[in-house]
């Protein structure tokens, strides 16, 4: 395709801006269709059986999870991405229109938020955890489109008719990665998460194993995205990898774990 004919990436962060740089963004309200999708399947779960957390504690442990969201998320950032940052500005932890989240540090966060929960709740940590994992891919799949519309985390350079000029990013086409990750690790999972909670027992016969599977597939499709994206500025690969593809090895490793470890310990 001629060079002309490419489409040039020109979408707003922001859905309202009060200021240059104050205002309501696409990336804010991605958070929050995420966090309401998953209320509403937590809700379904429950009237369905398939959950034994009634409304109050469904309140509480998705005020938790927003906390490990939040938190998790922006210390993952910085620790995994830039711990430079943070130790010379600890208050750079509270700037969030400057951007900088880690879905890894996200899943750390609602891990120790879902434990914390469980011991409140007297429930199985496994079993509240099998739970989560369902309901995080709305938000990575809003998230990641957050991305695409805010012109960030964009891919590699690509000979393809789909390539996309995004500005910041050197006057050539590159791919749309934010989109490759939406489809992988937002849509998929959500279908694949979906699928194994309704039509299989499982959840019932096997705590813990729904989350074993999400960390050992969402880290397979975060490896096959991750080689579309542009590694991070200032952050050199490691045998090939980037920091996002070795992160999702140790989570494969983990939910592996945790697999055998659910299927050691089958519920009668």
């Amino acid at each position: 395709m001629p060079f002309s004919q490419i489409w040039t990436h020109d979408l707003d962060p922001f859905i309202l801006r009060f200021t240059e740089t104050f205002g309501i963004r696409w990336y804010g309200l991605a958070y929050v269709a995420g966090f309401m999708v998953g209320a509403w399947l937590l809700h379904i779960y429950y009237k369905k059986g398939l959950s034994p957390l009634d409304t109050n504690q469904q309140s509480d442990l998705f005020l938790a999870i927003i906390g490990g969201v939040i938190v998790g998320g922006r210390l993952g950032y910085f620790i995994f991405y830039s711990p430079d940052t943070l130790l010379e500005d600890p208050l750079a932890f509270f700037q969030f229109s400057q951007g900088g989240m880690a879905s890894h540090g996200g899943f750390i966060g609602v891990i120790l938020a879902g434990w914390l929960m469980a011991r409140r709740f007297k429930v199985s940590f496994f079993r509240i955890g099998d739970l989560l994992a369902t309901l995080a891919p709305p938000g990575l799949l809003f998230g990641r489109l957050a991305n695409f519309q805010n012109g960030e985390l964009w891919g590699k350079p690509t000979d393809g008719s789909w390539g996309v000029i995004f500005p910041g990013a050197g006057n050539v086409p590159r791919h749309p990665s934010q989109l490759y990750e939406a489809g992988l690790e937002g849509l998929l999972m959500l279908v694949y998460t979906q699928i194994r909670i309704w039509t299989s027992p499982v959840l019932k016969n096997y705590p813990g194993q729904i989350g074993g599977e999400f960390l050992l597939v969402y880290s397979i499709v975060r490896v096959i995205g991750e080689q579309f994206r542009e590694p991070d500025f200032g952050i050199d690969p490691i045998m090939g990898l980037n920091r996002g593809a070795i992160l999702s090895l140790a989570m494969a490793l983990a939910g592996i774990a945790i697999i055998l470890y659910a299927r050691r310990k089958k519920t009668v």
